[in-house]
């Protein structure tokens, strides 16, 4: 068993043993329905992950970072039955079930989750309470119908699902991975093994629980019999204070933590008094930052993984790294089967040199099962009997592997060199004024292209271009210097994930035109354009209406064409505005669009997610 501990309010249950309290009759008769939630990292969430799988049911826990149309595109996917919330977020489902009711769908159940903190109780306001759904129920109220002498409905088979967790939509509608109880229970396993787990941990919860059910640290807490300390918002202050009275063994989460806790007044930064385990996942910040962390007492491992991989599944201990360089990465998933670079059309594994780059492909029994209700999205990422993971990597001589970038966000210079965005990224970050930086590709002349840094300074700073580009260029070769720098704040999607064809559309007005196509996806409903004045452009503004295509994306080259009748001036020049869909069928969302115009027409330049 495992036990639960709210950091702020000291309320300690044993998060196995309740949850047959939850398994009601009318919840377990219901084979395989769907229970979403929506909550921070607090004991009902993590209670969860038990009790539904144990009521025979499928658990979704989303971000708590979306907005009310993006949820209720998701729980419409879901067709969840059951939607646990917490009370914070109850204005956002409100209106996303709103929405739902609108559309003439069922909504969700609804059970609202009070606040936990017995030291700092907050009653939900009446108005809210009125607002809430027919028949809503309390948590506790629940919990109090429940029976002491439920027995679990076991999976009829190991393959079936336990859980679906949404990607993060950075290019497009998020996609549901769902998880098997087979690849849930080898992943947490393999958590404990991978990990060095000691006996009897202490886990702060500073990873999400909504991303890959906390990376499945939720099952593999309670295999260890280990305590969990649930913290409702992230402070470096919150995390020393749980360290000091918790004695924490062990904390995971992005590699922004990293630099939460090495950022922190000095006052915040009281000595350890063990050593603590800090695993994160994703592009490391500045040497600087790892080595202050570092310092304090805490030793980090770097993380590489994904949603359709149950979260990360290799390893690397850091070592005080001596410059700002990209490491290999290391140690894997010990279930993992096998993990490999390949040539993506020829499938031959790519030589141990360092230089030949190639598709990240593994294959095991601890990936989703596919997609929800995406069978064409599943069989694209299994083709050839491996999962391809979209980034691109080499093989150093030591067999580690090092990512290089994202397929789609790689930049190929003019000299045929491949520029990684994340490299280029990772010094910028480097930068004592630099909040926060994405990398695109901008074109350069006929053929290639240059690195284009946009770039969010820190409150205070004022950098100039100039600055971070001779900034790069002790730093990084001669082609992999960003050309252009924009300041400007970083476009997110609802979940906070930068959205990079956004910026490689508005790399437009920095490029000479080039001849795209416009393109629309397929549907029965009209497409939107509004449109404003641009770089070089006559100012105007305006309307236009695109009449629904009926063939399907393919790319490259986009299709079909579709000519705008925009008159600008004779010379190249470059419109930017928002793509939106007014039917019902189309996910409700919009999209940042540049226009390019060529010979008197205006042409799409880099297109649109195919989920748009």
């Amino acid at each position: 068993m495992a036990a639960i501990l709210d950091i702020h309010g000291g309320k300690l249950m044993q998060g196995v043993s309740i949850w047959p309290l939850l398994s009601l009759s009318w919840v377990s008769a219901l084979e395989m329905l769907k229970v979403a939630a929506l909550a921070p990292n607090i004991p009902a969430l993590y209670e969860l992950h038990f009790g539904v799988p144990m009521a025979g049911a499928v658990l979704s826990a989303l971000n708590t970072r979306l907005n009310a149309s993006m949820l209720e595109l998701l729980l419409q996917e879901l067709q969840a039955k059951f939607l646990f919330v917490d009370y914070q977020f109850i204005e956002v489902v409100l209106k996303a079930l709103k929405l739902i009711t609108l559309a003439k769908a069922k909504p969700p159940f609804l059970v609202l989750i009070p606040e936990s903190d017995l030291s700092n109780h907050q009653e939900i306001a009446p108005s809210t309470v009125e607002k809430l759904p027919p028949g809503s129920l309390h948590y506790d109220q629940l919990l109090a119908m429940g029976k002491y002498g439920f027995e679990p409905i076991r999976p009829a088979d190991e393959c079936q699902p336990i859980s679906v967790n949404f990607t993060s939509g950075s290019t497009g509608k998020p996609k549901g991975a769902v998880y098997s109880h087979r690849a849930a229970y080898l992943n947490s396993i393999a958590r404990i093994l991978a990990g060095d787990m000691r006996p009897i941990p202490v886990f702060l919860w500073t990873v999400d629980m909504f991303r890959c059910n906390g990376w499945c640290f939720t099952w593999a807490m309670a295999a260890m019999g280990g305590t969990n300390i649930c913290i409702r918002s992230l402070t470096a202050k919150a995390i020393f204070d749980a360290i000091h009275l918790h004695k924490v063994t062990l904390l995971c989460g992005a590699p922004a933590i990293l630099s939460l806790i090495a950022e922190a007044p000095a006052a915040d930064h009281t000595l350890l008094p063990s050593k603590v385990e800090i695993l994160v996942a994703g592009a490391l910040p500045s040497g600087k930052a790892v080595n202050k962390v570092q310092e304090l007492g805490f030793s980090v491992s770097h993380l590489y993984g994904m949603t359709e991989a149950l979260g990360p599944f290799t390893a690397q201990s850091l070592k005080p790294p001596k410059d700002d360089q990209a490491s290999g990465e290391g140690i894997h998933n010990p279930m993992m089967e096998e993990i490999d670079v390949k040539d993506p059309e020829t499938m031959i594994s790519l030589p141990s040199d360092g230089k030949t780059i190639g598709e990240v492909m593994f294959r095991s029994n601890t990936l989703m099962s596919g997609y929800l209700k995406n069978p064409q999205a599943t069989q694209k990422a299994f083709r050839g009997g491996w999962y391809r993971s979209g980034d691109l990597g080499v093989r150093l001589p030591n067999r580690c592997i090092e990512i290089k970038d994202r397929a789609v966000d790689k930049i190929q210079s003019s000299g045929g060199e491949m520029i990684s965005s994340l490299e280029v990224e990772a010094v910028v970050a480097g930068h004592s004024m630099v909040a926060a930086v994405a990398v695109v590709g901008r074109l350069d002349g006929a053929v290639g292209e240059t690195a284009c840094a946009f770039v969010t300074l820190k409150e205070g700073c004022n950098g100039t271009a100039e600055e971070i580009v001779e900034f790069c260029r002790v730093r990084l070769p001669q082609y992999m210097v960003p050309k252009s720098v924009v300041f400007m704040d970083l476009p997110v999607n609802s979940i906070g994930k930068v959205q990079k064809f956004v910026l490689r559309s508005s790399s437009l007005s920095l490029s000479p035109a080039a001849a795209f196509y416009l393109w629309c996806p397929s549907s029965s409903n009209p497409l939107s354009l509004s449109f404003s004045s641009g770089r070089d452009v006559p100012s105007t503004s305006g309307v236009l209406s695109l009449p629904g295509v009926s063939s399907t994306y393919s790319s490259p080259p986009l299709s079909p064409t579709c000519h705008l009748p925009i008159t600008a001036q004779q010379r190249p020049s470059t419109l930017s505005g928002v793509l939106s869909n007014s039917g019902r069928g189309v996910p409700s969302t919009s999209s940042v669009l540049s226009l390019s115009r060529v010979g008197g027409r205006f042409i799409n330049l880099f297109g649109l997610p195919e989920e748009t």
